[in-house]
């Protein structure tokens, strides 16, 4: 048996016994036994089949047809939120029957492997099922942080919406919990609305917001001078008695020119 390639008989030989390696598999991956049909339905992903063709890419060595499934299957997984707790488990069941598969046609085939082949054998084919793995969890991975990224950008629009009421004002309506996170995101998302729509009048109603810390109110009267320098004026309203009362305790001001107003509706009389 070469070194380097697995003999094309082995091949033959897991064809022949595809029947036999299916059922040893099933009782090697136990957990995943109970999710193939599961799997199957929730991501139109066939275990069994998938398995044999890992099984002939480690045994041919097509390491780019290997990696390029590993990538499709790590999509798949990545897309239907499958647990990769069952993919290690099935990959490492399809390790140990392979092997067991190997000794067998081995046992009955000693004229074709020399013993100080062995351990070559093991770390190529071993490696190569690592490299699938690898690949795997990369495609994995990749699509995930693609999908944090779309969705932090979607949370990030929703959490600064700005509602243009003329062709100059618009509205900022913040309702929640405000971080330093988030007002840095309002500070940018803010510049960027005035420059693209022109505004000239920003009313910005904090009634949704029960509380704010020292560093978030500090946070805030930056992102009202940024609007100040982009030639916008900013109005506040809703302010709650809480935070109102922090701010005198922490000696914070707004600026001067900045208009303060108890309510929304107050602001829309009288910029409408």
């Amino acid at each position: 048996m070469s070194s380097d390639h697995v003999s094309p008989k082995v091949k033959q030989f897991m064809i022949d016994n595809r029947d036999d390696f299916e059922r040893e598999l099933l009782i090697q991956a136990v957990t995943v036994n109970e999710k193939i049909e599961e799997i199957l339905r929730i991501g139109n992903i066939d275990l069994i089949e998938n398995a044999h063709k890992l099984v002939a890419f480690v045994i041919e060595d097509k390491k780019v047809e290997m990696e390029d499934f590993a990538k499709v299957e790590g999509i798949a997984w990545a897309r239907h939120s499958l647990t990769l707790a069952f993919k290690l488990e099935w990959v490492s069941a399809i390790r140990r029957t392979l092997w067991d598969f190997i000794q067998e046609y081995l046992e009955t085939n000693t004229e074709e492997f020399k013993f100080k082949e062995f351990f070559v054998l093991e770390k190529k084919i071993n490696s190569r099922l690592d490299g699938f793995l690898n690949a795997f969890f990369i495609s994995y991975s990749s699509y995930k942080d693609e999908e944090i990224k779309a969705q932090k950008n979607l949370v990030e629009n929703l959490s600064v919406p700005i509602i243009p009421i003329t062709q100059t004002t618009s509205i900022l309506p913040l309702i929640g919990m405000l971080d330093y996170y988030r007002t840095t995101i309002i500070q940018e998302k803010v510049l960027n609305e005035i420059s693209r729509l022109h505004i000239q009048t920003l009313i910005l109603d904090l009634s949704g917001i029960a509380d704010m810390e020292h560093e978030v109110i500090d946070n805030l009267s930056k992102v009202i001078e940024s609007t100040k320098l982009m030639g916008c004026q900013t109005v506040i309203t809703g302010l709650r008695p809480d935070v109102v009362r922090k701010m005198a305790t922490l000696g914070i001001r707004f600026d001067g020119e900045t208009k303060t107003l108890g309510t929304l509706q107050r602001a829309l009389h009288s910029y409408l």
